[in-house]
């Protein structure tokens, strides 16, 4: 017997092998994990990106609106500078620039409710800006492990399936399948951990930013009504 000839039993069980030579419904399965899993790196990178320019944008404005000055000076400067009108920048000029819009046509306290709802508006859509893109995180982390354990059922069924045909259960009839069915679990938890951790990580930045919008946003209210008190009758 030629040598060469030869298969030998690890070579037909390591995973590039077991993976050409898997069922077409294990194949389709692990290309899906495997996509699943690229574009959930895409986007924890891509989110990281975000979150730290988002970080930074707060900070620098945050130094730039209590260094001081008339707050019209703030919102030329801020409304003028794209690294400034951003997060809590674009909340202030939503506010500063509705309570202007109102101011003197309406009463006070009318004017401050409507740079209120103009500063929640604006929030809401940098929240929206920074929420995008982590439910897909969410449905990655929920739902991988079972398209994972649909591949592992369908391996084991592939298994039974061949100890039927053969009569006997051996290694070589049991382990390609169950190894199949491995390998479809270990992709679906390759797909779901990095983004369950991912998602975590980035909503509680993202609570984080919004509760610093909430605080601002009341600062900055009572800056307002401190300003332009109520003309008492």
């Amino acid at each position: 017997m030629d040598p060469q000839n030869v298969t030998h039993p690890a070579a037909s069980l390591s995973v590039g092998h077991l993976v050409l030579n898997a069922s077409p419904v294990v194949q389709i399965i692990l290309v899906l994990l495997v996509i699943a899993s690229i574009a959930s790196w895409t986007i924890i990178f891509e989110k990281w990106a975000v979150f730290a320019s988002a970080f930074k944008a707060l900070a620098r404005f945050e130094k730039r609106f209590w260094s001081g000055g008339e707050m019209s000076q703030i919102y030329q400067h801020v409304s003028g500078d794209t690294n400034l009108e951003t997060g809590a920048g674009s909340i202030f000029c939503a506010g500063y620039e509705e309570f202007q819009r109102q101011r003197g046509k309406i009463r006070p306290s009318d004017a401050l409710d409507a740079a209120r709802r103009a500063m929640r508006v604006a929030q809401m859509r940098e929240v929206g800006r920074l929420e995008n893109r982590l439910a897909f995180l969410a449905s990655v982390s929920s739902v991988s492990p079972f398209v994972g354990l649909l591949g592992t059922v369908w391996g084991i069924m592939t298994a039974f399936m061949h100890i039927g045909a053969a009569g006997q259960a051996t290694l070589a009839t049991v382990a390609p399948p169950v190894a199949e069915a491995l390998i479809a679990t270990a992709a679906g938890l390759f797909a779901a951990i990095p983004a369950t951790a991912a998602y975590n990580r980035y909503i509680h930045k993202l609570d984080k930013l919004d509760a610093q919008f909430e605080v601002f946003m009341d600062e900055f209210t009572n800056i307002l009504h401190r300003q332009v008190p109520e003309t008492k009758s």
